[in-house]
């Protein structure tokens, strides 16, 4: 495993340590999570993208479309 260092605001801080302790996870378990979450969100958003135009040249919109080409 690697160590990735950042800076964060001193309110930030606080509060990442607030919720650790509320959860009982380390702050490092809390940060894993979160650039996890944004990770898959970013590589879903990329897919969606390169995705689309074929989406709309089958004439799928919106998400209603695909919920019923599926259905």
């Amino acid at each position: 495993m690697n160590t990735v260092t950042i800076r964060l605001p001193d309110r930030l801080k606080k509060d990442l340590q607030r919720i650790s302790r509320e959860q009982n996870k380390s702050v490092s378990d809390l940060v894993r999570e979160s650039v996890r979450r944004y990770v898959a969100i970013e590589r879903f958003r990329a897919l969606r993208q390169k995705a689309l135009p074929f989406a709309e040249a089958q004439g799928l919109l919106t998400d209603e479309d695909i919920f019923k080409a599926i259905s």
